[in-house]
């Protein structure tokens, strides 16, 4: 057998073994919405929070690389962000994620002058975030809609 064939064999066998040693058993994490509030702000844009629980159910830990954001309330698409300071996700637990955002501040005033033609106890929400976990994995997705109490005390 020639020496270029052997090579080329034993690179195709060197392949199928590393891409049997991946996890094929890999469990995609789940992640939930545990908080949307707003802040205390010092001027006119209104500050908010939103509370992510990741939890990974595999045996290998879940090194979040970015989360990309997206919050619409009440139709109006007033956040949009990214962050890349996220915890490392040990194999088999858990961790939070807090978002601090700002608003669109054009989006905002639309959406005031909707409240305040419309005015009510809850305003609805719409987060979209995608969670990068790197390597060769498919970012997570995370749509969550809901509504929040405009009278609730904040802490």
């Amino acid at each position: 057998m020639k020496p270029a064939l052997v090579a080329v064999c034993a690179f195709i066998v060197v392949m199928f073994c590393g891409c049997a040693a991946l996890q094929l058993e890999y469990e995609s994490p789940t992640v939930n919405v545990t908080s949307f509030r707003a802040l205390p702000s010092e001027g006119v844009v209104p500050r908010f929070e939103i509370g992510l629980h990741v939890i990974n159910p595999n045996r290998t830990s879940l090194n979040l690389q970015g989360i990309s954001y997206g919050v619409i309330i009440e139709g109006h698409k007033i956040l949009t962000g990214v962050a890349n300071d996220l915890p490392t996700i040990e194999a088999y637990g858990d961790g939070y994620i807090t978002l601090n955002a700002s608003p669109n501040l054009l989006s905002s005033v639309r959406l005031i002058a909707d409240l305040m033609n419309q005015p009510g106890d809850t305003v609805s929400y719409l987060i979209d975030a995608k969670l990068d976990i790197g390597s060769y994995r498919p970012r997570i997705h995370v749509r969550e809609e809901g509504n929040f109490s405009l009278a609730a005390p904040v802490r």
